[in-house]
């Protein structure tokens, strides 16, 4: 496949707080609200206002009512925690170039929750034959309301990468020398000793990025160390493997969601590893100064860094497939758990939101020069964390509603959220912060 070079161009979305401010905020084309518009226009000209509905209908129970006050965009299966089903975000938004996906919305299919002309007397029956369903069973999607400072765990360096446990809540915090381990009941204290340090083999060495497995069983560091090393963490952390590799310094870990393969960016190249055999599958030239960041979406991965261009790459072919001018240097690449889109973390603290397969993109603009922009998207796909230098922003996914906002002393320069949407934890100077959400 040829590389596909993409100009700067992008729809602009804006952060609100208030839900009644979405409704001033002016929308690009083809965003959510206008597709609600004209399909719900339409709706009303094939069903009438929703009010107009027989009775009969309207006394289904709770789950008629529940489907009945929700926009089309929002017609799809929802779950809570780490049942959820995922939802692709921003799936209401489609470019004319696209091509339909499994991220299109349902459009005008809802319109056959309100038939016209009215239901005959056979289904009028069948209707009120069917048994109310308890309120606590019709699923929804959760997003926090806030955050709650719980606890402080003192690292005593610097903590350049964090990871949290949603299974066991167990904290573990990365920097110089040696990583931390932090039970449950640390996270709920302000001075408690960790439960376990784990000493580097080379005090010299520096854990600069850390990505816990998918199935929390298995922690891979990498730093200043011409190896990454990878940790069983159950029932007590040790060396599993070290996988030597080719370059001084790691600044960056992906691993792909069947947890077989870990790409690690150095300077100038990825290296590609096959993490069941533990063999170096390629390595892999990037351009030098766009190699500062990685991620792992489906058959592609995305680098990027000082150079200001995000890059995609067949994970299968290893060519170049696009590149887009981004303007300002990128710090920071991760995504949604659909991996249908990418968000980009910029130094001017604008956050770039791109589809994975369609050429659709966005950028919320906040034009404020920082230096560390960390991004971090929960697992249950609702809400992502913006951490940029001192301030915290959580958002809501796909409307940017900020849920909440807070503050540190310090820059922080790292962030991670347990897959359980319990817990926000947060590494800076020399220690990390627990928060937990609240719902």
């Amino acid at each position: 496949m040829s590389e596909e070079k993409e100009e700067a161009s992008f729809s602009i979305l804006t952060i609100y707080d208030d839900p009644e401010e979405r409704g001033s905020v002016p929308e690009s084309p083809g965003i959510s609200s206008q597709h609600e518009h004209h399909t719900q226009s339409q709706l009303d000209e094939v069903c009438g206002p929703l009010q107009q509905l027989p009775g009969s209908l309207a006394q289904c129970g709770p789950v008629f009512q529940e489907v009945s006050c929700v926009t089309p965009q929002q017609w799809v299966p929802q779950a809570l925690d780490r049942s959820e089903l995922q939802v692709p975000w921003f799936s209401e938004v489609e470019s004319e170039e696209a091509e339909p996906g499994p991220s299109s919305p349902p459009g005008l299919g809802f319109a056959q929750l309100c038939p016209s002309p009215p239901p005959s007397e056979e289904v009028r029956s069948l209707l009120r034959a069917i048994p109310p369903i308890p309120d606590e069973a019709v699923v929804r999607q959760r997003t926090p309301r806030g955050s709650w400072k719980v606890g402080k765990l003192h690292h005593g360096k610097k903590v350049y990468a964090v990871a949290v446990s949603g299974s066991t809540h167990h904290v573990y915090t990365c920097g110089h020398g040696y990583i931390r381990v932090w039970n449950e009941s640390a996270l709920h204290a302000w001075d408690q000793a960790p439960q376990a340090q784990l000493n580097l083999q080379d005090h010299q060495n520096c854990v600069l990025t850390c990505k816990l497995f998918p199935d929390e069983q298995r922690l891979i560091t990498g730093g200043l160390s011409q190896t990454l090393t990878l940790w069983d963490l159950a029932p007590t952390p040790r060396i599993r493997a070290q996988l030597a590799s080719t370059g001084p310094m790691c600044y960056s870990l992906a691993i792909s969601s069947n947890a077989q393969i870990c790409l690690a960016c150095f300077k100038g190249f990825v290296e590609i590893w096959d993490l069941q055999n533990q063999i170096l599958i390629r390595k892999h030239e990037v351009p030098i100064y766009g190699s500062r960041c990685v991620d792992i979406t489906g058959n592609k991965f995305w680098t990027g860094g000082e150079d200001t261009s995000l890059y995609s790459w067949d994970l299968r072919s290893y060519q170049r497939l696009q590149q887009h001018d981004l303007q300002h240097e990128i710090l920071s690449i991760t995504h949604d758990p659909s991996e249908e889109w990418l968000l980009v973390g910029l130094r001017m603290s604008d956050i770039i939101i791109l589809h994975t397969h369609r050429k659709e993109k966005f950028k919320a603009v906040l034009h404020k020069y920082i230096h560390h922009h960390n991004l971090k998207f929960a697992s249950c796909g609702s809400y992502f964390v913006t951490t940029q230098d001192e301030s915290i922003h959580c958002l809501a996914a796909p409307s940017l509603q900020r849920l909440f906002q807070a503050e540190e002393s310090t820059d922080i320069l790292c962030c991670d959220v347990s897959s359980d949407n319990q817990y926000l934890v947060t590494g800076s100077k020399n220690s990390a912060t627990v928060y937990q959400l609240l719902y």
